[in-house]
């Protein structure tokens, strides 16, 4: 997918298309397992952990979340660190 659709050729962990409009966060995430796993290894993070920070990756990708450039890779990190850090206060809820 990653080379047919964004013409990238190498494997990765998700892949986020963003249909979002004005108001409306909307899009498809597809997400490598076996990438992940590699990731998490390669890491030394726990898979869960990984899977987290991989799903959160699409979701800020739809809300406008960019990566290419060093800063936008950076601010990345940190919103990804920011939302890993509010699992527990979620788990409270359930």
């Amino acid at each position: 997918m990653n080379k047919e659709y964004l013409e990238h050729d190498y494997y990765t962990d998700i892949i986020t298309f963003d249909y979002s409009e004005i108001d409306k966060v909307a899009g498809e995430m597809y997400i490598s397992i076996d990438r992940i796993k590699d990731n998490a290894k390669l890491m030394e993070v726990r898979l869960l952990d990984e899977i987290h920070r991989v799903i959160i990756h699409g979701v800020l990708h739809l809300c406008g979340y960019k990566d290419k450039s060093k800063q936008e890779e950076n601010a990345m990190r940190l919103a990804e660190d920011k939302a890993l850090e509010m699992r527990p206060l979620l788990m409270l809820n359930l």
